[in-house]
């Protein structure tokens, strides 16, 4: 029981500064990446689903699975991007379960 008590404080902890920054940083290079790539060819559940990985602060468990030749190319330049800002490659929220 005190393991659950302590991983139910956990997630209501509120984010760290550098959490926070990691998620605004990857808020802004969506939108750059959406500038220099476009939309066209993007699936909407793609860019819904970035959407709600960015609305929970960048910290809901996500599963993005790009389905489309674009929707690789974004997560592709979005990855690359965000390692460029000093994050991780597993920050990003790409992945398919197959």
């Amino acid at each position: 029981m005190l393991v659950l008590g302590a991983l139910a404080e956990a997630e209501e902890a509120p984010a760290d500064a550098w959490t926070l920054r990691k998620c605004a940083l990857y808020a802004q290079a969506t939108d750059d990446a959406l500038a220099a790539l476009g939309v066209e060819g993007i699936s909407p559940r793609f860019l819904e689903e970035n959407q709600t990985f960015i609305r929970s602060g960048c910290v809901a468990p996500a599963g993005i699975c790009a389905q489309t030749a674009q929707d690789y190319a974004l997560a592709d330049l979005l990855t690359m991007m965000t390692m460029n800002e000093g994050m991780a490659s597993t920050f990003v929220p790409f992945g398919c379960e197959n």
